[in-house]
C-alpha cells in the first residue's frame, strides 16, 4: 500500500506534459460527407497517426500523431493530394484533435 502511495505522489508531483502533435491542413475540393470520410479513412490508415478529423464546413483536416512519431508535411500533403484534393495551408500544431474540436466549437459560439 505504501508503494502505491509513493507512486501516486510521484505522478502527481512530476508534471506529465504530453502535448499531442497534430498536422492541420486547409483542404480545397471537399464538398460532401463522402469526401470527408475518404480523407479520414486515408489518414487513419497511416501507421504514425492515432486519429484523424475532418471538418467539412471549415475545410480543415487534422492528423493527430502517436507519441514519438513524425510525418513530414510533404508526406501528409501527398496523401491528401493522392485522394484528389488540394492543400492550401499545412502546419504542425501542438494540439490534440480534442483541443482542435474545442477551439472550433468555441469559435462557432462567437459567431
Amino acid at each position: 500500500m505504501k508503494n502505491i502511495l509513493i507512486i501516486l505522489c510521484c505522478l502527481l508531483v512530476s508534471p506529465i506534459v504530453s502535448a499531442a502533435t497534430s498536422i492541420k491542413a486547409e483542404v480545397n475540393g471537399m464538398v460532401c460527407a463522402f469526401c470527408a470520410k475518404g480523407i479520414e479513412k486515408k489518414l487513419n490508415a497511416m501507421p504514425e497517426g492515432q486519429g484523424a478529423f475532418v471538418d467539412l464546413k471549415r475545410r480543415i483536416v487534422v492528423l493527430e500523431l502517436k507519441p514519438q512519431q513524425n510525418v513530414s508535411l510533404d508526406a501528409f500533403t501527398q496523401v491528401i493530394k493522392d485522394a484528389g484534393y488540394a492543400v492550401s495551408k499545412v502546419e504542425k500544431v501542438e494540439q490534440s484533435i480534442v483541443e482542435i474540436k474545442a477551439n472550433i466549437k468555441a469559435s462557432m459560439k462567437g459567431q
